[in-house]
């Protein structure tokens, strides 16, 4: 992606001070952890450990049936008080999520930062994160003329084109067929890295903690969800 370096030099580690996450009173999770530029740390455990919750908490929307408490750092802020559009996350879930009524440029267009001012621009931002995801004159097609892989890399392009300060990354490659799993992972945790974004994956696959190569943290099972 272009300016990654000067995007790296930006960011700053995402925190977590304290969060706690009950359901009906019990905590399904209590945790604090930093996060440093550019590092992909993994929380491991099965559906009903909470980690999609927490990634629903520190993206801010957490769903109603659940109370979250705690303070969400980013770039030296707490943004634990702000609606989800003022955070500056950006996630990635087990689907693409990719609007059916725009084209693929269209999908980019959408989540382009509004610091990028005129058609001229924007298009030619648009062209350049296609060509990053070897997508390369893509603009008018339909998402549902995409492959699977092809709508994962538009939805990273997407997330990433919004200049998130952090990324969250709810099992994003669990629908992938193996292949294709390998290679997304792969481009994933490379441009993470690339554009220094502290992230935090949540899985219950071994191998995709492994191919993030950062620090595991393992979750035990308890009642609630995923």
């Amino acid at each position: 992606m272009t300016n990654s370096q000067t995007n790296k030099r930006q960011q700053e580690p995402l925190m977590l001070e304290e969060v706690k996450i009950l359901l009906a009173g019990n905590c399904l999770m209590h945790l604090s952890l930093s996060i440093a530029a550019g590092e992909v740390v993994t929380i491991m455990g099965p559906s009903g450990s909470g980690k999609s919750t927490l990634l629903a908490y520190i993206g801010g929307f957490l769903p109603p049936a659940f109370d979250g408490s705690g303070r969400v750092w980013l770039a030296g802020k707490d943004v634990s008080a702000l609606p989800a559009e003022r955070r500056h996350i950006g996630i990635l879930f087990q689907d693409p999520l990719l609007f059916p009524h725009l084209s693929v440029g269209g999908n980019l267009a959408f989540g382009l930062n509004r610091e990028v001012k005129g058609r001229a621009a924007r298009k030619a931002r648009i062209g350049e994160a296609l060509e990053a995801i070897n997508m390369a004159g893509f603009e008018s097609r339909d998402p549902e003329t995409l492959s699977g892989g092809q709508k994962a890399r538009v939805a990273l392009a997407r997330t990433l084109l919004s200049r998130p300060r952090a990324l969250l990354l709810d099992e994003p490659f669990s629908k992938l067929d193996a292949d294709l799993r390998i290679r997304m992972r792969h481009h994933v945790f490379e441009q993470a890295r690339a554009e220094g974004l502290p992230t935090l994956l949540v899985t219950h696959d071994e191998e995709d903690a492994r191919a993030a190569q950062g620090r595991i943290i393992r979750l035990a099972p308890q009642g609630g969800a995923g």
